[in-house]
C-alpha cells in the first residue's frame, strides 16, 4: 500500500513543478530585459567577452551549424582525454586508457546526450575524466539540445530563431547549474559520496581484502538526473547504494528526469502566445505516461506467469534484478520514468524486467513522445503535433495550419524524412546485428532479439539504457552504435531547425471557420491517436518477435 501512495506522491509532485519550471524557463530564453538578468546577466557578460560570442539572432542553417561544429569539437577534446587519460592528474586508481572504438563510442554518446556505457563506471574512467570530460558533456549536451528546441519553439511562433551560442550560455547559467549546484548538496545530504580520495579498502571479518570505489559523485549525480544524460558513476548505475541511497535520492532522481520533459510544454505555450495548447500537449503526454506505468506495475506485480502457474511466485511481484531498497513497485515507476524522459538511468536491470515490463521501456524510446527528454524529445512532440494537423487537413481537404502558418510541402517532406531516420536506424542495424553477431547476444532466443533491438532503440533515442547481458565492447557494437547515436541526435535537429526557418519566413493567416483548433481536447485525441498508428506500428512487428513472443512462451 505504502509503494503505490509512494508513486502517487511522486506523480504530483512531477504535476506540481511542470508549470512553474516551464514558466521560469521562458523568462530565462527571453531576449528581452527580465529580472534574471540581474542575477545572471553579469556572469554572462563576462562569458560572452571571455568567448567572443556576438549576440546576433542566426539563420537556420547557422543555428544548426553551430550546434554541429560545437558539439563535434567537443567530442573531438573529450575522446583525446580519454585517450591519455593515464597519464593525466587525479587518477589515484591507475585506469588506462580508453581503448580506440570505446573512446569513440562514450565520446560520442555523452555528447549527444545518450550515455550509452559500454564500460564500467568506477574502472573505465579516472577521476578527471569523469569531471573535466563526463560533467562538461552532460552540462553542455542538454544545453545544446534545449538551446535547438527553444530556437524551434520561436520559429514556431514567428520570431528569430536566436542564437545558439547565448542559448546555450543560458541553458547552463540559467537553469542547469543553479538546479544542479543546490541538488548536489541534497544529495550529499542523503548520503551520497562527495571526495577525490581513492577507492576505499577495508579488511573484512573472512579476513580478506576489498575494494570500494568512491568519487565526486553527488555533482555527477545532479546533472546525470537533470539534464537526462544517465550515465552512472558506478558500473550499476543508480542501483548501486553509493549512487542512490534510499527513498528520498530515488525520489529527488524522479523529480530531476522529469523537469525537461514535464516542463518544456508549458515553455512553448507561454513563448508562441497559447498556454492552452501547451497544457493540451502536456496533459496528452500525461495521459500517455501514466497508461505506460500502469503496463509495467501491472507486469511487474503479476510477475512469470509460468512461476504462478506453479505457485512459487514472489509475494511481492517479480523482485528478478530489483534492489530491495526500492521494491518491485519503486523499480517500475523508475524504469518507466527513465526510458519516457530519454534519461536511461536505472535502478533495477531492465534485462530482468518481464516481457511486458521490458516492452514499457523499449516503447517509450521508439515513440520517444512520451514526454521525452531535454529538448530532443520535445522536437519530436512538435514534430508529431505538425503530422496530427497534417493528417487532419488532408481528411477534410484543407491545407493544414499550424500557429496560423501554413504547413506546405517544404515542411512536410522534412518533417516526413525525419520521421523516417528514426526506425531506419534501430530496425536496419538490429538486423546487421543479429545476422552477423550473434556471438555477442547471451541470449539465442526472443530475448536475445530484444537485447539487440533495445541497444540501437535506446542509441538511436539517445536514451542510453541497455539489456545487460549484451556482449556490448567490441569494436562492432561500439563503432555502430556511435554512428547511430550521432545521426539520431543531429540529424533530426537540423531537418526541424530548417522547418522552423521555413515556418518563421511565412506569414500568418487569418483564423476561420474551417482553421483546426490545436488547443482542445479533440486535438489532444488526433495528436496521441497519430503518435500511436504512425509511430507504434512502425515497429509492431519487431516487438511482436521481440518481447511480445517472448512473454507467450512464459505463458501456462
Amino acid at each position: 500500500m505504502y509503494s503505490w501512495i509512494a508513486i502517487i506522491v511522486t506523480v504530483g509532485l512531477v504535476v506540481l513543478i511542470a508549470k512553474p519550471a516551464g514558466l521560469y524557463m521562458a523568462k530565462a530564453f527571453d531576449y528581452n530585459t527580465t529580472g534574471l538578468d540581474r542575477w545572471f546577466g553579469p556572469l554572462e557578460k563576462v562569458i560572452y567577452k571571455i568567448s567572443g560570442i556576438r549576440q546576433e539572432n542566426q539563420t537556420w542553417k547557422q543555428y544548426a551549424i553551430s550546434v554541429v561544429l560545437s558539439n563535434a569539437v567537443m567530442i573531438l577534446i573529450v575522446y583525446l582525454i580519454f585517450r591519455v587519460q593515464s597519464i593525466l592528474p587525479l587518477n589515484p586508481s591507475g585506469v588506462p586508457n580508453m581503448e580506440p572504438t570505446l573512446a569513440f563510442n562514450t565520446a560520442i554518446s555523452f555528447m549527444t546526450n545518450t550515455n550509452l556505457q559500454h564500460y564500467s563506471g568506477e574502472s573505465g574512467l579516472s577521476y578527471l575524466s569523469q569531471m573535466i570530460a563526463i560533467v562538461f558533456l552532460m552540462f553542455t549536451a542538454p544545453a545544446s539540445a534545449l538551446a535547438a528546441a527553444i530556437a524551434f519553439i520561436r520559429g514556431l511562433a514567428g520570431k528569430p530563431l536566436g542564437n545558439f551560442f547565448v542559448d546555450l550560455i543560458r541553458s547552463i547559467t540559467r537553469i542547469l547549474l543553479p538546479i544542479a549546484f543546490v541538488t548536489a548538496l541534497i544529495f550529499v545530504a542523503a548520503g551520497v559520496p562527495q571526495t577525490l580520495e581513492p577507492t576505499a579498502v577495508a579488511h573484512t571479518l573472512e579476513g580478506a581484502e576489498q575494494h570500494i570505489a568512491r568519487g565526486p559523485v553527488a555533482s555527477f549525480l545532479s546533472i546525470k538526473e537533470l539534464g537526462n544524460n544517465g550515465g552512472g558513476f558506478f558500473g550499476v548505475n543508480s542501483a548501486h547504494p553509493f549512487e542512490n541511497p534510499g527513498g528520498i535520492s530515488n525520489l529527488l532522481q524522479i523529480l530531476l528526469m522529469m523537469f525537461f520533459g514535464t516542463s518544456l510544454p508549458f515553455t512553448y505555450g507561454k513563448m508562441v502566445g497559447n498556454t492552452k495548447q501547451g497544457r493540451v500537449l502536456f496533459v496528452s503526454m500525461l495521459m500517455m505516461f501514466i497508461v505506460m506505468l500502469g503496463v509495467a506495475l501491472a507486469s511487474e506485480s503479476a510477475g512469470n506467469p509460468a512461476l504462478n502457474a506453479m505457485g512459487i511466485q514472489h509475494d511481492q511481484g517479480s523482485m528478478e534484478g530489483k534492489e530491495v531498497r526500492f521494491g518491485m513497485a519503486q523499480s517500475a515507476l523508475y524504469a518507466t520514468v527513465t526510458t519516457a524522459s530519454e534519461t536511461g538511468a536505472v535502478n533495477t536491470m531492465h534485462d530482468t524486467l518481464t516481457p511486458l515490463g521490458g516492452l514499457v521501456t523499449i516503447s517509450n524510446m521508439m515513440l520517444n513522445t512520451v514526454f521525452g527528454g531535454v529538448g530532443a524529445g520535445f522536437l519530436n512532440v512538435l514534430m508529431y503535433a505538425m503530422i496530427a494537423v497534417f493528417l487532419s487537413g488532408l481528411m477534410v481537404g484543407r491545407t493544414p495550419e499550424f500557429l496560423g502558418k501554413k504547413l506546405e510541402g517544404r515542411e512536410i517532406k522534412l518533417i516526413a524524412v525525419t520521421l523516417l531516420i528514426h526506425p531506419l536506424l534501430i530496425l536496419a542495424p538490429t538486423a546487421l546485428a543479429l545476422v552477423s553477431y550473434p556471438d555477442t547476444i547471451s541470449n539465442p532466443g526472443f530475448h536475445g532479439l530484444t537485447q539487440a533491438l533495445y541497444e540501437f532503440t535506446s542509441s538511436a533515442a539517445n536514451n542510453g539504457s541497455g539489456f545487460e547481458g549484451l556482449g556490448d565492447n567490441t569494436p562492432f557494437w561500439n563503432i555502430a552504435t556511435g554512428i547511430v547515436m550521432f545521426l539520431g541526435r543531429y540529424f533530426s535537429i537540423v531537418t526541424l531547425l530548417a522547418v522552423a526557418g521555413s515556418i518563421a519566413a511565412k506569414k500568418p493567416v487569418p483564423e476561420t471557420a474551417g482553421t483546426f483548433r490545436t488547443d482542445t481536447g479533440l486535438f489532444a485525441g488526433v495528436f496521441v491517436g497519430t503518435i500511436l498508428i504512425v509511430g507504434a506500428l512502425t515497429f509492431f512487428p519487431a516487438l511482436v518477435l521481440g518481447p511480445v513472443a517472448e512473454h507467450l512462451t512464459l505463458m501456462p
